[in-house]
Protein backbone atom coordinates (compact mmCIF):
# COMPACT_ATOMS: atom_id res chain seq x y z
CA UNK A 1 0.00 0.00 0.00
CA UNK A 2 1.78 3.24 -1.20
CA UNK A 3 -0.04 7.01 -1.08
CA UNK A 4 1.82 7.91 -4.25
CA UNK A 5 -0.64 7.47 -7.08
CA UNK A 6 -3.05 10.30 -7.73
CA UNK A 7 -7.43 10.42 -7.08
CA UNK A 8 -7.34 10.14 -11.33
CA UNK A 9 -5.61 6.81 -11.62
CA UNK A 10 -7.06 4.97 -8.90
CA UNK A 11 -11.00 4.51 -8.54
CA UNK A 12 -13.61 4.98 -5.38
CA UNK A 13 -14.80 2.17 -3.09
CA UNK A 14 -17.92 0.73 -4.72
CA UNK A 15 -21.39 1.55 -2.87
CA UNK A 16 -23.95 3.74 -2.85
CA UNK A 17 -24.65 7.15 -1.08
CA UNK A 18 -28.24 6.43 -0.48
CA UNK A 19 -30.67 9.74 -0.18
CA UNK A 20 -29.54 13.82 -0.71
CA UNK A 21 -28.61 15.05 2.16
CA UNK A 22 -29.32 12.18 4.42
CA UNK A 23 -27.12 9.43 2.60
CA UNK A 24 -28.06 6.37 4.40
CA UNK A 25 -28.22 7.54 7.48
CA UNK A 26 -31.08 6.18 8.74
CA UNK A 27 -30.56 2.78 7.30
CA UNK A 28 -27.01 2.72 9.07
CA UNK A 29 -29.07 3.79 12.47
CA UNK A 30 -31.63 1.49 12.43
CA UNK A 31 -30.61 -1.65 10.70
CA UNK A 32 -28.51 -3.65 12.91
CA UNK A 33 -27.44 -5.49 9.55
CA UNK A 34 -26.45 -2.46 7.61
CA UNK A 35 -22.62 -3.28 7.67
CA UNK A 36 -23.11 -7.09 7.06
CA UNK A 37 -25.37 -6.76 4.18
CA UNK A 38 -22.98 -4.19 2.18
CA UNK A 39 -20.29 -6.05 3.25
CA UNK A 40 -21.39 -9.46 1.67
CA UNK A 41 -22.49 -6.80 -1.61
CA UNK A 42 -19.46 -5.47 -2.19
CA UNK A 43 -16.58 -6.18 -0.33
CA UNK A 44 -14.49 -5.47 2.97
CA UNK A 45 -13.95 -1.56 1.65
CA UNK A 46 -17.35 0.16 0.19
CA UNK A 47 -18.48 3.79 0.32
CA UNK A 48 -21.78 5.17 1.30
CA UNK A 49 -22.92 8.56 2.93
CA UNK A 50 -23.82 8.73 7.11
CA UNK A 51 -24.16 11.89 9.08
CA UNK A 52 -24.14 14.38 6.07
CA UNK A 53 -20.36 13.18 4.83
CA UNK A 54 -19.80 10.76 2.17
CA UNK A 55 -18.37 8.07 3.97
CA UNK A 56 -15.43 4.70 3.63
CA UNK A 57 -16.24 2.04 5.85
CA UNK A 58 -12.95 -0.30 6.01
CA UNK A 59 -13.39 -3.79 7.41
CA UNK A 60 -10.83 -6.36 8.71
CA UNK A 61 -7.62 -6.38 10.54
CA UNK A 62 -5.55 -5.07 7.81
CA UNK A 63 -7.33 -1.97 7.82
CA UNK A 64 -7.62 -1.26 11.13
CA UNK A 65 -3.91 -1.76 10.98
CA UNK A 66 -4.32 0.97 8.20
CA UNK A 67 -6.23 3.50 10.34
CA UNK A 68 -4.31 3.24 13.27
CA UNK A 69 -0.99 3.48 11.97
CA UNK A 70 -1.77 6.44 10.21
CA UNK A 71 -3.43 8.31 12.89
CA UNK A 72 -2.59 11.87 12.69
CA UNK A 73 -0.85 11.69 8.40
CA UNK A 74 -3.99 10.48 7.11
CA UNK A 75 -6.72 10.15 9.38
CA UNK A 76 -8.01 12.23 12.65
CA UNK A 77 -10.58 11.48 14.71
CA UNK A 78 -13.59 12.81 14.08
CA UNK A 79 -17.38 11.96 15.23
CA UNK A 80 -21.24 12.20 14.00
CA UNK A 81 -22.26 15.81 14.45
CA UNK A 82 -24.52 15.11 17.11
CA UNK A 83 -21.53 13.47 19.28
CA UNK A 84 -19.09 15.93 18.92
CA UNK A 85 -21.62 18.67 20.29
CA UNK A 86 -22.91 16.42 23.20
CA UNK A 87 -19.50 15.22 24.80
CA UNK A 88 -18.23 18.70 23.85
CA UNK A 89 -14.76 19.56 22.61
CA UNK A 90 -13.14 19.78 25.60
CA UNK A 91 -13.33 15.90 25.75
CA UNK A 92 -10.45 13.68 25.31
CA UNK A 93 -12.80 11.94 22.62
CA UNK A 94 -12.64 15.12 20.18
CA UNK A 95 -9.13 15.85 20.96
CA UNK A 96 -6.14 15.71 18.79
CA UNK A 97 -2.58 15.98 17.88
CA UNK A 98 -0.53 17.05 21.11
CA UNK A 99 -2.75 18.22 23.02
CA UNK A 100 -4.60 14.84 22.83
CA UNK A 101 -1.35 12.96 23.81
CA UNK A 102 -0.92 15.21 26.66
CA UNK A 103 -4.72 14.89 28.08
CA UNK A 104 -4.39 11.55 27.88
CA UNK A 105 -1.41 11.10 29.81
CA UNK A 106 -2.89 13.14 32.54
CA UNK A 107 -6.27 11.81 32.20
CA UNK A 108 -4.04 8.08 32.18
CA UNK A 109 -4.10 8.61 36.14
CA UNK A 110 -7.57 7.34 36.98
CA UNK A 111 -6.80 4.25 35.16
CA UNK A 112 -3.56 3.61 36.83
CA UNK A 113 -2.95 0.06 39.01
CA UNK A 114 -2.82 1.73 42.07
CA UNK A 115 -6.26 3.77 41.28
CA UNK A 116 -7.50 0.72 40.33
CA UNK A 117 -6.93 -1.09 43.39
CA UNK A 118 -8.84 1.61 45.07
CA UNK A 119 -11.74 1.58 43.45
CA UNK A 120 -12.47 -2.60 43.76
CA UNK A 121 -13.87 -2.10 47.80
CA UNK A 122 -16.29 0.23 46.54
CA UNK A 123 -16.75 -1.22 43.57
CA UNK A 124 -18.07 -4.89 45.17
CA UNK A 125 -19.56 -2.92 47.42
CA UNK A 126 -22.42 -1.20 45.16
CA UNK A 127 -22.25 -4.85 43.38
CA UNK A 128 -23.34 -6.42 46.91
CA UNK A 129 -26.44 -3.81 47.07
CA UNK A 130 -27.70 -4.86 43.74
CA UNK A 131 -27.33 -8.42 43.29
CA UNK A 132 -29.05 -8.71 47.01
CA UNK A 133 -31.74 -5.97 45.59
CA UNK A 134 -32.48 -7.71 42.15
CA UNK A 135 -32.80 -11.65 44.23
CA UNK A 136 -35.91 -9.41 46.54
CA UNK A 137 -37.61 -8.62 43.10
CA UNK A 138 -37.51 -12.76 41.83
CA UNK A 139 -38.06 -11.19 38.03
CA UNK A 140 -36.69 -8.49 36.46
CA UNK A 141 -36.21 -6.17 33.38
CA UNK A 142 -32.41 -6.76 33.90
CA UNK A 143 -30.90 -3.94 31.56
CA UNK A 144 -32.25 -1.09 33.10
CA UNK A 145 -31.27 -2.08 36.62
CA UNK A 146 -27.84 -2.87 34.88
CA UNK A 147 -27.74 0.89 33.23
CA UNK A 148 -28.60 1.84 37.01
CA UNK A 149 -26.18 0.20 38.64
CA UNK A 150 -22.95 0.75 36.14
CA UNK A 151 -24.46 4.69 36.56
CA UNK A 152 -23.88 4.14 40.24
CA UNK A 153 -20.60 3.10 39.80
CA UNK A 154 -19.46 5.53 37.59
CA UNK A 155 -21.04 8.18 40.11
CA UNK A 156 -19.23 7.01 43.03
CA UNK A 157 -16.14 6.14 41.05
CA UNK A 158 -15.51 9.10 39.13
CA UNK A 159 -17.20 12.00 40.46
CA UNK A 160 -17.57 10.35 44.50
CA UNK A 161 -21.62 11.21 44.77
CA UNK A 162 -24.20 8.19 45.45
CA UNK A 163 -26.75 8.73 42.40
CA UNK A 164 -29.09 6.70 44.10
CA UNK A 165 -29.96 9.56 46.50
CA UNK A 166 -30.34 12.05 43.54
CA UNK A 167 -32.57 10.11 40.90
CA UNK A 168 -32.91 13.45 38.56
CA UNK A 169 -29.27 13.38 38.01
CA UNK A 170 -29.41 9.26 36.62
CA UNK A 171 -32.69 10.82 34.16
CA UNK A 172 -30.62 13.50 33.02
CA UNK A 173 -28.16 11.22 31.92
CA UNK A 174 -30.43 8.89 29.98
CA UNK A 175 -32.13 11.69 28.31
CA UNK A 176 -28.21 12.52 27.22
CA UNK A 177 -27.57 9.29 25.92
CA UNK A 178 -30.51 8.63 24.22
CA UNK A 179 -29.06 12.27 21.83
CA UNK A 180 -25.37 11.09 21.46
CA UNK A 181 -25.76 9.03 18.07
CA UNK A 182 -28.97 10.82 15.84
CA UNK A 183 -29.58 13.03 13.13
CA UNK A 184 -29.04 16.92 14.90
CA UNK A 185 -32.34 18.62 14.26
CA UNK A 186 -32.12 20.86 17.57
CA UNK A 187 -35.89 21.38 18.09
CA UNK A 188 -37.06 21.11 21.68
CA UNK A 189 -38.71 17.58 21.00
CA UNK A 190 -36.91 15.67 19.15
CA UNK A 191 -34.06 13.16 20.60
CA UNK A 192 -30.99 16.00 19.86
CA UNK A 193 -33.15 18.57 21.37
CA UNK A 194 -33.45 16.70 24.42
CA UNK A 195 -30.01 15.51 24.99
CA UNK A 196 -28.71 19.10 24.60
CA UNK A 197 -30.89 20.42 27.33
CA UNK A 198 -30.30 17.71 29.26
CA UNK A 199 -26.44 18.36 28.91
CA UNK A 200 -26.22 22.07 30.57
CA UNK A 201 -28.51 20.55 33.23
CA UNK A 202 -25.64 17.71 33.80
CA UNK A 203 -22.86 20.51 33.12
CA UNK A 204 -24.19 22.76 35.80
CA UNK A 205 -24.72 19.85 38.27
CA UNK A 206 -20.86 18.61 37.60
CA UNK A 207 -19.83 22.14 38.26
CA UNK A 208 -21.63 22.65 41.96
CA UNK A 209 -19.76 18.78 42.57
CA UNK A 210 -16.20 19.81 41.19
CA UNK A 211 -16.32 23.78 43.19
CA UNK A 212 -17.54 21.84 46.29
CA UNK A 213 -14.58 19.73 45.46
CA UNK A 214 -12.03 22.17 44.92
CA UNK A 215 -12.59 23.38 48.47
CA UNK A 216 -11.28 20.12 50.04
CA UNK A 217 -8.54 19.35 47.97
CA UNK A 218 -6.73 16.51 49.39
CA UNK A 219 -9.33 14.28 48.35
CA UNK A 220 -8.41 12.05 46.07
CA UNK A 221 -10.35 8.90 46.43
CA UNK A 222 -12.11 9.20 43.27
CA UNK A 223 -11.17 10.21 39.66
CA UNK A 224 -12.21 13.71 39.97
CA UNK A 225 -10.02 13.95 42.87
CA UNK A 226 -7.11 13.21 40.92
CA UNK A 227 -8.16 15.09 38.28
CA UNK A 228 -8.23 18.17 40.34
CA UNK A 229 -4.78 17.62 41.55
CA UNK A 230 -3.57 16.28 37.99
CA UNK A 231 -0.83 18.21 36.16
CA UNK A 232 0.58 17.86 32.64
CA UNK A 233 4.15 18.47 31.93
CA UNK A 234 4.07 22.02 31.67
CA UNK A 235 2.52 22.20 35.04
CA UNK A 236 -0.90 23.26 33.89
CA UNK A 237 -4.13 21.84 35.25
CA UNK A 238 -7.35 21.26 33.28
CA UNK A 239 -9.81 24.52 33.23
CA UNK A 240 -13.38 24.09 34.78
CA UNK A 241 -14.96 24.08 31.58
CA UNK A 242 -12.50 21.34 30.05
CA UNK A 243 -12.78 19.47 33.35
CA UNK A 244 -16.07 18.99 33.23
CA UNK A 245 -16.16 18.00 29.57
CA UNK A 246 -14.14 15.42 30.78
CA UNK A 247 -16.18 14.19 33.75
CA UNK A 248 -18.89 13.75 31.52
CA UNK A 249 -17.30 11.56 28.91
CA UNK A 250 -15.91 9.52 31.90
CA UNK A 251 -19.13 9.30 33.30
CA UNK A 252 -20.83 8.38 29.87
CA UNK A 253 -17.86 6.09 28.94
CA UNK A 254 -18.16 4.04 32.44
CA UNK A 255 -21.53 3.41 32.07
CA UNK A 256 -22.99 3.03 28.23
CA UNK A 257 -20.57 0.69 26.92
CA UNK A 258 -20.06 -1.16 29.92
CA UNK A 259 -23.69 -2.15 30.50
CA UNK A 260 -23.79 -3.29 26.95
CA UNK A 261 -20.99 -5.24 28.32
CA UNK A 262 -22.22 -6.59 31.00
CA UNK A 263 -25.67 -7.41 30.03
CA UNK A 264 -24.00 -9.15 26.95
CA UNK A 265 -22.45 -11.30 28.83
CA UNK A 266 -25.22 -12.21 31.21
CA UNK A 267 -27.43 -13.09 28.21
CA UNK A 268 -24.76 -15.29 26.59
CA UNK A 269 -24.16 -17.25 30.00
CA UNK A 270 -28.01 -17.62 30.28
CA UNK A 271 -27.77 -19.18 26.86
CA UNK A 272 -25.07 -21.47 27.43
CA UNK A 273 -25.31 -23.17 30.70
CA UNK A 274 -22.22 -25.52 30.12
CA UNK A 275 -20.17 -22.45 30.01
CA UNK A 276 -21.75 -20.85 32.93
CA UNK A 277 -21.43 -24.02 34.96
CA UNK A 278 -17.37 -24.21 33.88
CA UNK A 279 -17.09 -20.55 34.90
CA UNK A 280 -18.80 -21.70 38.34
CA UNK A 281 -16.55 -24.60 39.30
CA UNK A 282 -13.66 -22.10 38.84
CA UNK A 283 -15.43 -19.60 41.33
CA UNK A 284 -15.81 -22.93 43.44
CA UNK A 285 -12.30 -24.33 43.02
CA UNK A 286 -10.90 -21.18 44.20
CA UNK A 287 -13.18 -20.69 47.07
CA UNK A 288 -12.53 -16.58 47.65
CA UNK A 289 -14.48 -15.73 50.53
CA UNK A 290 -13.22 -12.82 51.34
CA UNK A 291 -13.54 -9.41 49.38
CA UNK A 292 -11.74 -9.54 46.03
CA UNK A 293 -8.95 -7.73 45.33
CA UNK A 294 -6.93 -7.65 41.87
CA UNK A 295 -4.53 -10.71 42.86
CA UNK A 296 -7.86 -12.28 42.66
CA UNK A 297 -9.14 -11.58 39.94
CA UNK A 298 -6.01 -12.10 37.74
CA UNK A 299 -6.24 -16.13 38.90
CA UNK A 300 -10.03 -16.21 37.32
CA UNK A 301 -8.20 -17.69 34.03
CA UNK A 302 -11.57 -19.06 32.62
CA UNK A 303 -13.50 -16.35 33.46
CA UNK A 304 -11.11 -14.80 31.83
CA UNK A 305 -11.67 -16.23 28.64
CA UNK A 306 -15.29 -16.12 28.69
CA UNK A 307 -15.21 -11.87 29.25
CA UNK A 308 -12.84 -11.93 25.94
CA UNK A 309 -15.03 -13.81 24.11
CA UNK A 310 -18.56 -11.81 25.22
CA UNK A 311 -16.60 -8.68 24.21
CA UNK A 312 -15.72 -10.75 21.12
CA UNK A 313 -18.73 -11.67 20.02
CA UNK A 314 -20.88 -8.40 21.20
CA UNK A 315 -18.96 -5.79 21.12
CA UNK A 316 -20.34 -2.97 23.46
CA UNK A 317 -19.04 -0.22 20.37
CA UNK A 318 -19.30 -0.93 16.96
CA UNK A 319 -16.52 1.11 15.40
CA UNK A 320 -15.02 4.16 15.02
CA UNK A 321 -15.03 7.40 12.86
CA UNK A 322 -12.29 8.59 11.55
CA UNK A 323 -11.67 11.99 8.99
CA UNK A 324 -9.61 11.63 6.34
CA UNK A 325 -7.17 14.73 6.37
CA UNK A 326 -5.00 13.52 3.41
CA UNK A 327 -6.51 11.50 0.92
CA UNK A 328 -4.40 7.75 0.14
CA UNK A 329 -4.84 4.77 -1.15
CA UNK A 330 -6.26 1.30 0.23
CA UNK A 331 -6.73 -2.30 -1.49
CA UNK A 332 -5.95 -0.29 -4.94
CA UNK A 333 -9.06 2.27 -4.19
CA UNK A 334 -8.99 5.98 -3.18
CA UNK A 335 -9.99 7.73 -0.13
CA UNK A 336 -10.30 11.26 -0.79
CA UNK A 337 -9.61 13.87 1.37
CA UNK A 338 -12.49 15.38 3.50
CA UNK A 339 -14.58 12.37 3.64
CA UNK A 340 -14.89 10.15 6.45
CA UNK A 341 -13.67 6.97 7.25
CA UNK A 342 -15.51 4.12 9.43
CA UNK A 343 -13.68 0.89 10.95
CA UNK A 344 -15.98 -1.79 11.78
CA UNK A 345 -15.26 -3.80 15.21
CA UNK A 346 -18.13 -5.84 15.05
CA UNK A 347 -17.31 -6.72 11.38
CA UNK A 348 -13.46 -7.65 12.41
CA UNK A 349 -14.63 -10.11 14.79
CA UNK A 350 -16.27 -12.13 12.62
CA UNK A 351 -13.86 -13.04 9.89
CA UNK A 352 -13.86 -16.57 9.59
CA UNK A 353 -10.04 -16.30 8.39
CA UNK A 354 -9.21 -14.99 12.21
CA UNK A 355 -12.15 -17.10 14.11
CA UNK A 356 -13.18 -20.46 13.70
CA UNK A 357 -17.20 -20.45 13.43
CA UNK A 358 -16.92 -17.26 14.56
CA UNK A 359 -20.95 -16.97 15.08
CA UNK A 360 -20.35 -19.03 18.51
CA UNK A 361 -19.66 -18.20 21.90
CA UNK A 362 -16.58 -20.03 22.48
CA UNK A 363 -14.23 -18.91 25.00
CA UNK A 364 -11.42 -21.79 24.53
CA UNK A 365 -11.11 -19.93 21.54
CA UNK A 366 -8.76 -17.38 23.39
CA UNK A 367 -6.59 -20.09 25.42
CA UNK A 368 -3.06 -19.86 24.96
CA UNK A 369 -2.94 -23.58 23.25
CA UNK A 370 -5.36 -21.40 20.43
CA UNK A 371 -5.17 -17.65 20.83
CA UNK A 372 -6.84 -17.42 17.42
CA UNK A 373 -7.01 -13.63 18.03
CA UNK A 374 -3.06 -13.92 17.49
CA UNK A 375 -3.24 -14.78 14.19
CA UNK A 376 -3.49 -11.32 12.91
CA UNK A 377 -2.62 -7.87 14.08
CA UNK A 378 -5.72 -5.79 15.24
CA UNK A 379 -8.29 -9.05 14.44
CA UNK A 380 -9.44 -8.51 18.39
CA UNK A 381 -10.29 -4.55 18.99
CA UNK A 382 -13.12 -4.40 21.79
CA UNK A 383 -11.81 -1.27 22.93
CA UNK A 384 -10.34 0.04 19.47
CA UNK A 385 -6.29 0.48 18.69
CA UNK A 386 -3.82 2.43 18.28
CA UNK A 387 -3.15 5.94 19.91
CA UNK A 388 -6.30 5.97 20.46
CA UNK A 389 -7.38 2.82 22.06
CA UNK A 390 -9.76 2.98 25.16
CA UNK A 391 -8.28 4.83 27.65
CA UNK A 392 -10.47 3.67 30.45
CA UNK A 393 -9.75 -0.20 28.65
CA UNK A 394 -8.51 -2.03 32.58
CA UNK A 395 -11.58 -0.10 34.41
CA UNK A 396 -14.16 -1.88 32.45
CA UNK A 397 -12.52 -5.33 32.14
CA UNK A 398 -12.15 -4.95 35.99
CA UNK A 399 -15.56 -4.19 36.88
CA UNK A 400 -16.84 -6.81 34.36
CA UNK A 401 -14.64 -9.15 36.20
CA UNK A 402 -15.74 -8.40 39.60
CA UNK A 403 -19.30 -8.09 38.93
CA UNK A 404 -18.86 -11.76 36.83
CA UNK A 405 -17.35 -13.09 39.73
CA UNK A 406 -19.61 -12.20 42.53
CA UNK A 407 -22.90 -12.86 39.94
CA UNK A 408 -21.61 -16.42 38.70
CA UNK A 409 -20.10 -17.77 42.57
CA UNK A 410 -23.49 -16.79 44.51
CA UNK A 411 -26.62 -16.14 42.07
CA UNK A 412 -28.42 -18.14 39.08
CA UNK A 413 -30.59 -16.42 36.35
CA UNK A 414 -32.63 -17.61 33.87
CA UNK A 415 -34.33 -15.82 30.47
CA UNK A 416 -38.02 -15.36 30.71
CA UNK A 417 -39.91 -17.33 28.06
CA UNK A 418 -41.02 -15.67 24.69
CA UNK A 419 -39.10 -12.51 25.29
CA UNK A 420 -37.69 -10.80 22.34
CA UNK A 421 -33.42 -11.16 22.46
CA UNK A 422 -32.58 -9.54 18.88
CA UNK A 423 -29.82 -6.65 19.47
CA UNK A 424 -31.05 -3.04 18.98
CA UNK A 425 -27.38 -1.73 18.37
CA UNK A 426 -27.70 2.33 18.58
CA UNK A 427 -26.25 3.64 20.83
CA UNK A 428 -25.19 0.30 22.37
CA UNK A 429 -25.76 -3.12 21.53
CA UNK A 430 -29.06 -4.09 24.10
CA UNK A 431 -31.47 -6.72 23.94
CA UNK A 432 -35.24 -5.98 22.46
CA UNK A 433 -36.95 -5.94 25.17
CA UNK A 434 -34.70 -5.28 28.05
CA UNK A 435 -33.10 -8.77 29.05
CA UNK A 436 -35.97 -10.26 31.32
CA UNK A 437 -35.53 -12.70 33.71
CA UNK A 438 -35.93 -14.59 36.64
CA UNK A 439 -33.26 -13.86 39.66
CA UNK A 440 -32.77 -15.68 42.83
CA UNK A 441 -29.57 -16.59 44.83
CA UNK A 442 -27.48 -19.89 44.38
CA UNK A 443 -28.83 -22.92 47.15
CA UNK A 444 -25.25 -24.59 47.49
CA UNK A 445 -24.76 -28.01 48.79
CA UNK A 446 -24.30 -26.65 52.23
CA UNK A 447 -27.13 -24.88 52.52
CA UNK A 448 -29.54 -26.91 51.44
CA UNK A 449 -31.64 -28.10 54.08
CA UNK A 450 -32.66 -32.20 54.42
CA UNK A 451 -35.72 -33.43 52.72
CA UNK A 452 -35.42 -30.22 50.38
Amino acid sequence: MTTTRTEKSLPLPPGSFGLPVIGETISFLRDRDFAKKRHKRYGSIFKTHLFGRPTVMMIGAEANRFLFTNENQHFSVTWPHSTKVLLGLGSLAMQTGEIHQKRRKLLSQVFQPRALAGYTSTMESIIHSYLQKWQQMGTLTWYPELRKYTFDVACKLFVGTDATADSHFGELFEEYCQGLFTIPVQLPWTKFGRALRAREQLLAKIEEIVRQRQQQPNSNEDALGLLLQARDEDGNSLSLEELKDQVLTLLFAGHETLTSAIASLCLLLAQHPDILATARAEQQQLGFKESLTLEHLKQMNYLELVIKEALRLIPPVGGGFREVIKGCEFNQYFIPQGWSALYQINRTHQDINIYTEPNNFEPQRFAPQKAEEKAKPYSYIPFGGGMRECLGKEFAKLEMKLFAANLIREYEWELVPNQNLDMIMVPTPHPHDGLQVKFRQLISISQAKPGN
